[in-house]
């Protein structure tokens, strides 16, 4: 097995596969393949636990299926690239060096990795599309790409060091730090600081991968611009709708 990631702001992971090797992502994650790649969608593979570990990944707003792609008869490749612009990182797993990874962290992975749901906790209604704050647990052995947003940070904690962090731009880290979720101090930061209410609290030893670019606030910055059909935007087109006729029809005469 090769790999190549190629490209910068919005980069791809390129895997050539000798025959009978493979690689599995959750479903939809696909970008390109060669005619010699073979699909196969499971509930079980790479989350352990059969049905029930499948549920469990849905619970946590994951996926309820697995893609494996896989080289038959000859050499192929098969491509992953990024959803939103930011970096791939490869990791290697094994006994000992687990990964903990946000919930929209894990792109693909070879077959003896395995990935469920690590933390889950609720911060409120609509906060981190609904499901609350979730990380996936990345264990087994083998090598897993992550996908982190927008730049990437690294930190590495000596032990009994700790890093507060927004939680949306927690990217990754390694099993061996202690995570935990806390309200901001005091009253006022909490109420009109503007950074939320929690924090996600993070104590070494360990690495650390923090994104600048949570997809959370990527939402929001965009749902500004997103048209929402309640009735004052309706009132306010068609104020604008009568506006704009006035307006041509001074400029432009009536015809």
């Amino acid at each position: 097995m090769q790999t190549k990631i190629q490209g910068t702001t919005m980069p791809v992971l390129d895997v050539q596969l000798d025959p009978n090797e493979s690689v599995f992502s959750e479903s939809g994650e696909l970008s390109w393949m060669t005619s010699s790649i073979q699909m196969t969608t499971h509930t079980q593979m790479g989350g352990g636990g059969g049905i029930f570990g499948a549920l469990k990944r849905v619970a946590g707003g994951g996926s309820l299926f697995m893609t494996e792609y896989r080289a038959v008869q000859a050499a192929g490749t098969v491509s992953f690239a990024t959803k939103v612009p930011g970096h791939i990182v490869p990791v290697e797993i094994g006994p000992g060096n687990e990964y903990m990874v946000h919930r929209h962290g894990f792109l693909c992975a070879t077959d003896q990795v395995t990935i469920g749901i690590g933390f889950q906790q609720s911060l409120g209604a609509g906060i981190f599309g609904g499901n609350g704050f979730v990380l996936q647990q990345v264990g087994g052995r083998g090598t897993a790409w992550l996908e982190l947003s927008g730049e990437l940070i690294v930190k590495n904690l000596a032990p009994g060091e700790t890093l507060r962090v927004h939680p949306g731009h927690v990217g990754a880290f390694q099993s061996s730090v202690a995570f935990q979720i806390a309200m901001v101090p005091g009253l006022k930061n909490a109420i009109f600081g503007g950074d939320g209410l929690f924090l996600a609290v993070l104590t070494g030893p360990g690495a650390v991968w923090l994104q600048t670019l949570p997809i959370s606030r990527l939402a929001h910055q965009i749902n500004e611009y997103l048209p929402h059909n309640d009735r004052r935007d309706l009132g306010n087109a068609a104020g604008g709708a009568v506006l704009g006729g006035i307006v041509g029809s001074i400029l432009g005469g009536d015809r």
